[in-house]
């Protein structure tokens, strides 16, 4: 019998894959995510970021926060001092208290998502967020009310201080569901605004259609010749998820909404354990 003779292929050798770049700029939220509960940055917070700008690495904080609530993190804005405040419609040279840009929402659509949803969710307050103060309806729960704050119907509110751009304006109902409500507006009134959430009851921030803490940080982004890929994102609530999504590495606390769990491809550990800093020390050892 003739030998049987098998042939044998070399396999190929699979194609090389291209390393992800190196990260150039870091975008953290901060409430529920980079602070503490109790609204403070740990020293192990701060330790972190400090090492990401050694290692060449901006760090951007790109919050739901107007500017003047950012001293808890004033110290530690980084050697640029640029913040992203107000989900996108804001940016801040917090170093200098100067307003480097802003993308309002436009009166008149203020005006139409206040009518439209206060028909489809009626006993809806509101309250709007300018870029010198914050104002609210009588019927607007206003814990964070300030010295100068007024209180008077949002038509008022709106049709005052016009020198100020519209920044955020801001819905509560007393009793909806928090991600029911926001299905809501966004059904109700999303041909006029962007709607997102980041508090735990059913308070939505409205910002002007197409702002968001993505489109800001990327236009702040292609300033700097930074690409999607290059920037490593942190959050924790749906106001976040356009800024995740965009981001080449995206990061979610323990502690998240379930929309972010789901729509992050990294997890860390919540934000009372030092989570954001835990991420960043590991992405700066090359893990």
């Amino acid at each position: 019998m003739d030998p049987v003779t098998t042939t044998y292929r070399t396999p190929r050798s699979p194609e090389p894959q291209a390393s992800p770049p190196k990260p150039r700029l870091i975008a953290t939220d901060l409430d529920g995510t980079l602070l503490r509960n109790d609204k403070t940055v740990s020293a192990r917070t701060i330790a972190a970021l400090t090492a990401a700008e050694d290692a060449g690495i901006e760090v951007f904080f790109v919050t739901g926060r107007p500017a003047r609530w950012m001293d808890v993190v004033a110290a530690h804005t980084a050697r640029h001092g640029v913040a992203i405040c107000a989900n996108g419609a804001a940016v801040y040279d917090l170093h200098r208290d100067l307003l480097l840009a802003a993308y309002p929402l436009a009166v008149r659509d203020a005006l139409s998502v206040v009518a439209e949803l206060r028909a489809a969710a009626p006993g809806t307050a509101f309250a709007v967020e300018r870029t010198r103060g914050f104002h609210y309806e009588p019927g607007y729960t206003a814990f964070f009310a300030e010295p100068d704050s007024v209180s008077a119907p949002i038509e008022e509110l709106l049709a005052w201080a016009t020198d100020q751009p519209v920044l955020k304006l801001l819905a509560k109902h007393p009793t909806a569901d928090p991600d029911a409500f926001l299905a809501t507006a966004r059904r109700a009134a999303g041909g006029h605004a962007e709607f997102t959430r980041s508090s735990p009851s059913a308070l939505l921030e409205i910002s002007g259609a197409g702002v968001s803490k993505a489109t800001t940080l990327a236009r702040c982004c292609a300033e700097r010749g930074i690409s999607a890929d290059e920037v490593v994102a942190f959050g924790d609530m749906p106001n976040d998820l356009a800024m995740l999504s965009w981001a080449g590495t995206s990061y979610a606390v323990a502690n998240a909404h379930p929309d972010v769990l789901a729509a992050t491809t990294h997890r860390t550990a919540a934000n009372d354990d030092d989570g954001v800093a835990l991420a960043i020390e590991r992405v700066i050892a090359g893990g």
